[in-house]
């Protein structure tokens, strides 16, 4: 259990505090916690592009296709208050919903997924609360990917706020697939048994594709490295990995 002083994220704005006050997303509170987690959201994006371009350039090494943020609607956070028989209270909102803030790293390979995730949690200002690996356990949908919930530091004018933001990472077969999944059963929530068993066989499909291009990309990796290898001893070089320290 954290100690309560360490509770310090979005419990006040101006001295005020707000945690007990209803939610009235019409109001200027509400606008102002919303610029909270859109800082929060902007900081973990900094970092991870900066860790992209890190890993490019000294270790050539390109794990991140793309990079994409969101911020859960309004409507959306009333209604999943609502859904799970939470008061409207700001508190609940800042302790009980974990994803209002999110963004999503999708990657090539499932190795480069792990890669990144131990990578996040070694970075030394975010404090990790929770990790879900949907990759060995999916959900029962067919859905995966790795979720972290971290608290990101964002320094304000008044100090550092600490603020929770879900992080994603996946493979882009795993969110071809979730984007998919998630078009169809908007539009259709009423979707058959049958069409739901259709989605979880072809996220099996997937997966299964995931695994065999991983395959490929580890056995031309090795290749390329007896090469590499072969060409050193030849020359009498010795190989040395550049390591990037400040």
């Amino acid at each position: 259990m954290k100690k309560e002083e360490d509770k310090n994220y979005l419990i006040s704005i101006e001295n005020n505090s707000v945690n007990k006050e209803k939610i009235n997303i019409d109001d200027e509170t509400f606008e102002k916690v919303m610029f909270l987690y859109n800082s929060a959201l902007k900081e973990i994006k900094t970092k991870i592009e900066i860790l992209q371009e890190e890993l490019k350039l000294f270790s050539d090494y390109d794990p991140i296709e793309y990079i994409s943020t969101r911020i859960k609607k309004p409507e959306s956070i009333i209604a999943k208050l609502s859904r799970k028989n939470y008061e409207l209270t700001y508190e609940n909102m800042f302790e009980k919903i974990n994803d209002i803030a999110g963004i999503r790293i999708i990657c090539n390979f499932k190795k480069d997924v792990y890669k990144l995730v131990e990578i996040i949690e070694n970075f030394q200002d975010i404090r990790i609360l929770n990790k879900k690996d949907f990759m060995k356990k999916p959900k029962k949908s067919g859905y995966m990917s790795y979720h972290i919930i971290a608290e990101v530091p964002v320094n304000f004018s008044s100090g550092i706020m600490f603020v929770k933001v879900e992080i994603q990472v996946r493979t882009l077969g795993m969110d071809f697939w979730a984007n998919l999944e998630h078009k169809l059963k908007y539009k259709n929530p009423q979707i058959s048994k049958t069409e739901s068993k259709n989605l979880i066989k072809y996220a099996r499909i997937i997966n299964n594709i995931d695994d065999n291009m991983l395959t490929i990309s580890n056995r031309l990796e090795e290749k390329n490295n007896i090469l590499i290898e072969s060409a050193d001893n030849n020359d009498n070089i010795k190989s040395k990995k550049f390591k990037f320290k400040l």
